[in-house]
């Protein structure tokens, strides 16, 4: 038997194949299928398809996290539509507006195991990689088909391997290793390709910072990306009523399209600059630009290692005049901790507004929106011309640590200064 890749095992498996190539196209069963708000677009595709009933209630998620509470009445219209639907279908696994972000809660409530096969309406679906998943973004028109039959076409994709080595040094974290990465392969360096995070580096870091490495996948075009299952990835599981799995990794000799080396013990915070995530520099380069606004939060950095890093720059210290700062909790779990643990007191104390868990200010729905003339720096991961609101803003990229220390100084600002 050839050797696969873990892309082409999860695949092969999907489509009741023994061997899968790159490029091949299959017809893939689906294992789990997301959608939060934008359900309601599916459900209108689901119903012009003449289908009765979903292929499967139980592989089904649902959940609201972009605009909660609803922003507007047409949000509303499709909350109480995909509301509606649940009950009529009977739909088990819902999650209404107050349980956080998609890319947080699937993992948190045990939904996600390795070697799955999981589709989202959303592109960070790449997220649930770190869990040993092969999950990836899909649209609304091709949400409806899998709800209707369980099944989407795919096709295979090459492999980028990616080997960190070294030990992360103090005031740098995992999200100024992929900004780094994208800097260097580029918004398009992994186009439909699946890319492996291995190495020591890798092998020593949290779940939460597999998470940040496998929601930016997507940014450098990826089809999805992954860390492999380790004991890290069993306590994760054990702890959320998932015991026993199939791991999923790919053969050692298995053909790639390329292997890439990074060496990140000497590695500092990085920032990408407007208006591309790829436009990435080290933190030095643009210390000292003043902001308007901070944000520490989203699906990629809004998980309690997160908040307890902004912690230890923001306590005892206030945000500067004239910065407004905004905390957002990845889910009502991890408010919940932060509470337990004095963080909210400590950030409210700063100065800082803390909101409910949810997407809101990343994507420029509510709660933060950018004037034109305005400049933020934010944990997020899209720094898109319009991203946050008005065109005319700019936005910045860094982790929670750089985030904080530009909160407290008012410009962009290393934070390895604020931790010494």
């Amino acid at each position: 038997m050839p050797q696969m890749t873990f892309a082409e095992k999860v695949l092969a498996k999907a489509a009741g194949k023994d061997h899968v190539e790159p490029g091949e196209i299959v017809n893939a069963k689906i294992d789990l299928a997301m959608s939060h708000e934008n359900a309601a677009l599916v459900l209108r595709s689901f119903k012009e398809m003449g289908a009765a009933h979903v292929w499967d209630r139980n592989k089904i998620v649902l959940l609201f996290d972009h605009r909660v509470p609803a922003n507007t009445t047409k949000a509303a219209e499709g909350h109480k539509a995909v509301r509606d639907f649940v009950r009529q279908e009977g739909l088990p696994i819902f999650y209404d507006m107050r349980e956080g972000i998609c890319h947080q809660v699937l993992p948190e409530k045990g939904h996600v195991r390795p070697g799955m096969l999981i589709v989202g309406t959303d592109s960070h679906t790449t997220t649930y990689g770190a869990l040993g998943a092969f999950s990836t973004g899909i649209g609304a028109t091709e949400m409806a088909s899998v709800w209707t039959t369980g099944e989407l076409w795919l096709k295979v994709p090459e492999t980028i391997r990616l080997h960190f080595d070294g030990k992360l040094p103090a005031g740098t974290m995992a999200k100024d290793v992929i900004l780094n990465v994208i800097g260097q392969m580029g918004a398009d360096g992994a186009d439909y390709r699946c890319v492996e995070y291995v190495g020591p580096t890798v092998a020593s870091m949290t779940i939460a910072s597999r998470m940040v490495l496998c929601n930016m996948a997507v940014e450098m075009g990826a089809k999805a990306g992954v860390c492999f299952p380790d004991e890290t990835t069993d306590r994760y599981l054990k702890g959320r009523g998932n015991i026993g799995y199939q791991a999923v990794t790919s053969d050692p000799e298995a053909p790639v399209e390329r292997r890439e080396d990074y060496d990140v013990s000497a590695l500092g915070p990085q920032v990408a600059c407007p208006h591309s995530v790829d436009n990435v520099r080290p933190v030095e380069e643009v210390e000292g630009i003043p902001i308007d606004q901070a944000l520490i939060g989203s699906c990629t950095n809004g998980r309690m290692e997160d908040l307890v890093a902004a912690a230890t720059i923001l306590s005892g210290r206030e945000v500067a005049e004239g910065v407004r700062l905004i905390i957002v909790p990845a889910s009502r779990e991890i408010y919940l901790e932060a509470a337990d643990k004095g963080l909210i007191s400590c950030f409210v104390r700063s100065g800082a507004v803390v909101l409910n868990p949810g997407c809101g200010p990343c994507l420029g729905a509510h709660q933060g929106l950018l004037a034109p003339g305005e400049r933020a720096i934010s944990t997020t991961n899209r720094n898109f011309k319009g991203r946050m609101g008005s065109p005319d803003a700019e936005v910045y990229l860094a982790s929670p640590l750089t985030v904080a220390a530009s909160a407290v100084e008012g410009a962009i600002a290393d934070p390895r200064r604020l931790l010494a």
